[in-house]
């Protein structure tokens, strides 16, 4: 692209800024001139509204809201420069001394400081966001106090109109001071095209604010008119502000992370309560020392009485905008640390498995042997028929111990063989059911109720069947053989999806659990001798945890235990692998 094409925005700015002081040169005093001054200044003024409109409307996020505040104190200033045109032009006059525009005029800037104060190039977090936005609307009404204390009372309650036109012109010079204060703040903590564009706005800014010094004297001295040169900085500053909106729309302009000292954005805070602070002085200097006529000494109270309402109000909301913020802040603490502690059980049960599993195998191989030699010859001998019927007992003692010694034995290499197993989709669901009514008619009489609540919409997990369907019977079986101990009971299971987990869970009436920190611990059991090995949850817990789930359980307020079971719902691209894999 030429430097032309890449410029031609601001090389048009300048053209036309050229021309007007062509014209300003040549042209005398007359209506002509006046008239030249005032529809154009509205013309432009109206065009660069209307392209910061048209920003407001295709731009996304918070540079929505910085284009729509500077397209607003546009229209601000569009309908100042329109009562000067209407005053001047259609019904010919000079204007009114003080005039009510004057307040708008005044109030433009307002907008224009609060876009800025948005920076919209940088990125926030919704609490900090917050607090900048009521941080700053805080300045804005002490502002707009500033001119009710200052200003008003000399230009409508008791009128005086040199008093009027020298706190105005002081006041809003002290506000175009501040919008180009804010202006060069952004500019040096920015980057890139924001950069480019609040530096763009601080020079056009900076012409506006020396050529409307030049046109207060020249005013006071009554050698102003309309289209006079002194016109020209006001033209050329408007001009390269529309200049920039419509370069901008071009660039990129992307927010960023803040880069700034982190004690230079205490200063917005700061400066709010030191607003505050200020009403209270400003109130008892009005009481004690103001001389002015009493209608404007008691405005002046009631003024700073408002503000006071109003800024106390903000004050309460940033209080408990913080409040909200810290709860949020504990509550993720919270939250963080309890995860931290259950992933510290989780590795920890996971390293005591692993070696436990390496342990278990070694042990039940070298058992396995001689216990195969001692129930093959304990059979043998129990099956002659030359024994004692007191050596028939003994011979029938010592099977069944070997067979239960057995039945550990297969426990513990089922126990230390965990595999994976082939995987495909699993409906828990139906697991659910045909495992609850396995263990049912274990238990006939009608003393436990089971009842199962299946969402619609419960999602479909990847996994080993045979697997799950253990863990499944595993926990009813545990928690029915918990209610049998208290003569019967409720067993709820409800599976339903939470995010993108399928989610378990096992609740019961019975009596809950007597340690549940230890419950996934191998050979941790609480059933009598000869009923359990202890090795059933923790084997539950490996199978869990090979398939990327999570296993917690509780004793209710209520009473009885609480198992949830957690695993990842299969998306539909996993679900497809997974069906290809299994086809």
């Amino acid at each position: 692209m030429s430097p032309f094409r890449r410029h031609r925005w601001f090389i048009s700015a300048a053209a036309i800024t050229l021309a007007y002081s062509v014209v300003s040169l040549t042209g005398h005093k007359s209506f002509g001139l006046t008239a030249f001054g005032d529809v154009f200044g509205v013309i432009i003024m109206l065009a660069a509204a209307a392209v910061m409109l048209a920003n407001a409307i295709s731009r996304p996020g918070m540079e929505r809201s910085f284009w729509g505040l500077m397209a607003f104190g546009f229209s601000l200033w569009v309908v100042n420069q329109w009562g000067w045109a209407y005053n001047e032009v259609v019904v010919r006059r000079d204007l009114p001394d003080p005039y009510f525009v004057d307040i708008i005029l005044f109030f433009h800037v307002v907008p224009m400081i609060a876009a800025v104060a948005w920076r919209p190039d940088q990125v926030r977090t919704e609490s900090r966001f917050h607090l900048s936005t009521l941080h700053f609307l805080m300045l804005l009404v002490w502002w707009l106090f500033l001119y009710a204390f200052i200003v008003f009372p000399h230009q409508y309650v008791v009128l005086n109109v040199p008093a009027y036109n020298g706190y105005y012109d002081l006041l809003y010079e002290f506000e175009n001071l501040l919008l180009l204060l804010v202006l060069a703040y952004a500019g040096w903590t920015s980057t890139g095209a924001w950069k480019r564009l609040y530096l763009n706005f601080l020079a056009a800014g900076s012409v506006y604010t020396a050529g409307s010094q030049l046109l207060d004297k020249a005013v006071f001295k009554g050698t102003y008119y309309t289209g006079s040169l002194y016109d020209v900085p006001l033209t050329g500053a408007v001009v390269w502000l529309l200049a920039t909106t419509l370069a901008a729309r071009g660039w990129d302009l992307k927010a960023e992370t803040p880069r700034t000292d982190p004690r230079w954005r205490t200063i917005l805070p700061q400066m709010a309560m030191l607003a505050i602070l200020s009403l209270p002085v400003l109130g008892l200097w009005a009481y004690l020392e103001d001389t002015s006529p009493e209608p404007s000494r008691m405005f002046r109270l009631f003024t700073v009485l408002a503000a006071m309402l109003v800024l106390g109000a903000f004050a309460f909301l940033r209080q408990y905008i913080q409040d909200q913020a810290l709860m949020h802040l504990l509550g993720e603490s919270r939250a963080g640390f309890e995860n931290q502690q259950r992933l510290q059980s989780h590795l920890v049960q996971k390293e005591k498995l692993a070696s436990l599993g390496q342990l278990v195998a070694g042990a039940a191989h070298e058992i396995n042997q001689p216990l195969a030699a001692i129930m093959e010859n304990s059979e043998q001998l129990w099956s002659g028929e030359r024994l004692t019927s007191e050596q028939d007992a003994l011979v029938r003692k010592i099977v069944n111990q070997a067979r239960r010694t057995r039945d550990l034995i297969s426990d513990l290499l089922s126990f230390s063989r965990q595999a994976p197993g082939d995987k495909a989709l699993v409906d828990l669901g139906v697991l659910l059911h045909r495992g609850a009514q396995m263990q049912e008619s274990q238990h006939p009489g009608g003393r436990i109720r089971v009842e199962i609540f299946v969402e619609p919409e419960f999602p479909r997990v990847v996994g080993n069947a045979n697997q799950l369907f253990q863990v499944i019977v595993e926990i009813v079986q545990n928690a029915m053989d918990a209610l049998a101990e208290v003569g019967g009971g409720t067993l709820q299971i409800t599976a339903q999806r939470l995010g993108n987990e399928a989610v378990l869970q096992f609740s019961d009436t019975g009596p809950g659990l007597r340690e549940p920190q230890r419950v996934f611990d191998p050979f941790y059991t609480t059933k009598p001798i000869g009923q359990g090995t202890g090795l059933g949850l923790s084997a539950v817990y490996g199978v869990i945890q090979e398939h990327g789930g999570q296993i917690n359980c509780q004793n209710k307020p209520a009473g009885g235990a609480l198992f949830v079971l957690r695993f990842p719902a299969a998306g539909e691209s996993v679900a497809q692998a997974a069906g290809a894999a299994n086809a």
